[in-house]
């Protein structure tokens, strides 16, 4: 005999949980109220849990980090809403049908809030009610409306500077592929959020003028009834539908203000920091700044000692202010006498009359990262340094792309240098730095927008692109000028990062290496062990990763690697032809690399007057390179001009020369043109067709 349970799982129910039908089950019992009447006992219980039910949206509003964490907020909206109105339409079919029985016809709810609202005075009832609804529909609905409406369309227009700055991040290093998601996801709920409160702030606006409607209808249906059907006198229907009407409209206002201004307090509130809720964020900016109070304070004194003023209460209120300026200024006294960077230094100084040795002598960091005092907390882990991560991030994406796994970055202070000043360093040698302002924002103009913001004028320490440091309150107004908008974490780590990939080639140490063949090992044991070092020692191993490195080739296909030099170097032990060799074999990735998935590359050829004379000039081997001074310098020209139109053209900047002479032009043309890349015929893949764009050699 089968059980309800398996009965239902044949339907599929057995999954179902029970919260999936709360929805379906509070609509239905809505739809119920419209069209059921209810008893005067039943309406009191709905009409106190309505109360209550506003007075949590509006607690869970209050103490919500950001809007996004109370995402559901429109749809409560709508299912408040509705519950308001069916309430309202069942009571005034109570009203209207038994008010003749006297004010406690539609429950002990509906008749004291009428009782306290009117106060034995009709006319005061309805003045006062007016005031609550002109209160509630013109100032907070009309006003958070107004607000949500706005936020929704910046919200949109600033939809795509922010996922920029998020491929940014991506590209930089700073976050993986599952942070990039789940910020895409956060800005797109984002988007939609804004979206859906400024349709749902209609529901209020549309509940309140129900309201007055409900409240009329009610008190003139209610007085024909009373009258017509019931023979009640004039006063006697008024004293009766008129204390039940306002009741009636006052119980389901009260709940609907609240509502009200739990939605203004969701889409009024600006980011604060992490973890604050809007009355932290509030306390924390209203009372921060102790000339404030003492104004107020002097002020209020002022209007204490004029005659004929309540003096006890403004004194006593001046006198409150007064003490709240000397606290908050006795505060601030005492965090900048802590001084962290104090502390550092104190802890650093040598210990005096100690004998020198040999743990004096510190090794050289194969890569550090010294900052000025007020960039320590960013890297500091008891405040949970933002920059710390990134770097961890840096290391791991650097490791997936380019294949090993650099030195760990070894983080100290600096107090020789400037406050706000970080230094880039390898192998002791500084290779990057620049001034970053925590707290502000690095608006970086990527080349197509021309609004100017204003701030202070600066240079994207990374890539050398024209920046303004801003406020944090000016982000979107960049966003929507088409500047990416960084912080001073992200501005560092994007240039530790730019200095890691160019740098490889250094940070690749005998440690590295070995601990990259230790690693292969565990893959393809038997193909390293036939190869190093039995036919390549480590010393040329390393040689021919690091030559790869040097030309930004990325050495992730190890294997591919291993078995060209299994294959070449039989022959050869010279690095420089096994790279070439590796070159080849790597050709596929290599364009890939430089140009993507395109089918066809865009490249510079050479002038074929130009080609023969360099082939003569390298003669019987790439030691005897000599170019004639007038023409080494046209080349260097037109190699610098042609990288640069390529660039504005959005293509990579790639030179196609025979294979002769790829690395003696490659050596040569580094530092003139450190962007162009030189690549030989042979390692063009066949898949791919080759275009030329601009000759070098060529007048034009």
């Amino acid at each position: 005999m089968l059980t309800v349970k398996s009965s239902l799982a044949k339907f599929g129910f057995e999954a179902m949980p029970i919260k999936s039908l709360a929805i379906p089950a509070f609509v239905l019992a809505i739809l119920a109220m419209l069209m059921l009447p209810l008893p005067a006992i039943l309406l009191d219980v709905l009409f106190t849990f309505n109360i209550a039910l506003s007075l949590v949206v509006l607690m869970v509003a209050a103490y919500t980090k950001k809007a996004l964490d109370f995402a559901v907020f429109p749809i409560v909206l709508l299912l408040t809403t509705l519950m308001r109105l069916s309430l309202n339409v069942a009571s005034t079919r109570v009203v209207l049908s038994n008010g003749h029985t006297g004010p406690d016809a539609a429950g002990k709810v509906i008749e004291s809030f009428g009782h306290v609202m009117i106060g034995g005075n009709f006319a005061v009832g309805l003045i006062l009610f007016a005031i609550l609804m002109v209160i509630n529909f013109i100032v907070i609905t009309k006003g958070a409306g107004r607000i949500a409406e706005v936020s929704a369309r910046f919200t949109l227009d600033a939809l795509p500077g922010k996922q920029m700055a998020i491929d940014a991040d991506l590209n930089a290093g700073v976050i993986d592929q599952k942070h990039a998601r789940e910020r895409r996801r956060e800005v797109a709920d984002e988007a939609d959020f804004y979206g859906a409160m400024d349709g749902a702030s209609k529901y209020i606006r549309g509940d309140a003028i129900a309201g007055i409607l409900i409240l009329f209808i009610t008190l003139i249906g209610g007085m024909v009834i009373g009258m017509g059907w019931h023979g009640l006198a004039v006063s006697k229907a008024a004293e009766v539908y008129v204390l039940l009407a306002i009741g009636d409209a006052l119980v389901a206002q009260i709940p609907a203000m609240i509502i009200s201004i739990a939605a203004g307090l969701i889409v009024t509130r600006v980011g604060g920091e992490d973890g604050e809720d809007v009355g932290g964020q509030m306390i924390r900016q209203l009372f921060s700044i102790p000339k404030a109070l003492s104004i107020a304070a002097g002020v209020m004194t002022l209007l204490g000692v004029i005659p004929g003023m309540p003096h006890v209460v403004f004194l006593l209120i001046a006198a409150c202010c007064g003490y709240g300026a000397w606290y908050i200024q006795k505060l601030a006294s005492e965090k900048a006498n802590a001084n962290p960077a104090a502390d550092l230094s104190a802890a650093e100084l040598p210990l005096q009359n100690q004998e020198a040795s040999w743990e004096d002598l510190q090794p050289v960091d194969q890569l550090g990262l010294e900052v000025g005092y007020r960039i320590i907390a960013l890297v500091d882990k008891g405040q949970d340094g933002e920059l710390l991560k990134r770097i961890k991030a840096i290391r791991k994406k650097f490791a997936q792309d380019v294949g090993f796994l650099p030195p760990q970055v070894h983080v100290k202070d600096n107090l020789e240098m400037k406050p706000s000043m970080y230094r880039i360093n390898v192998k002791g040698v500084v290779m990057g730095e620049g001034d970053v302002y925590p707290g502000m924002l690095m608006a970086i103009n990527p080349g197509h927008a021309t609004a100017l913001i204003e701030g202070t004028s600066a240079k994207d320490p990374a890539f050398g692109l024209p920046a303004t440091w801003i406020d944090t309150k000016n982000r979107e107004n960049a966003q929507l000028a088409g500047y990416t908008v960084v912080d001073a974490s992200t501005v560092i780590a994007t240039h530790l990062s730019q200095v890691l990939h160019s740098q490889a080639a250094q940070l690749l140490g005998r440690v590295e290496v070995m601990a990259l063949i230790e690693h292969f090992s565990k893959v393809s044991p038997k193909l390293l062990d036939d190869v190093v070092p039995k036919l390549v020692s480590v010393a040329v191993f390393q040689k021919v990763l690091q030559s790869l490195l040097d030309e930004a080739i990325h050495i992730r296909d190890l294997r591919t690697i291993v078995e060209v030099l299994a294959a070449v170097a039989p022959r050869t032990q010279d690095p420089a032809e096994l790279a070439a060799a590796c070159r080849v074999a790597l050709g596929q990735s290599i364009v890939q690399q430089i140009y993507g998935l395109t089918g066809e590359l865009g490249v510079i050829a050479l002038n074929p007057d130009i080609e023969r004379m360099l082939l003569n000039a390298i003669g019987g081997g790439e030691s005897d390179f000599v170019l004639e001074p007038g023409l080494a310098e046209m080349i260097f020209q037109r190699a610098a001009e042609l990288t640069e139109r390529q660039e504005l053209a959005g293509l990579p900047p790639v030179l196609l020369v025979p294979d002769r002479l790829r690395v003696p032009l490659a050596k040569l043309l580094k530092r003139v043109a450190p962007r162009l890349r030189v690549i030989a015929h042979a390692e063009i893949p066949d898949t791919r067709t080759i275009r030329v764009e601009s000759v070098l050699g060529a007048n034009s």
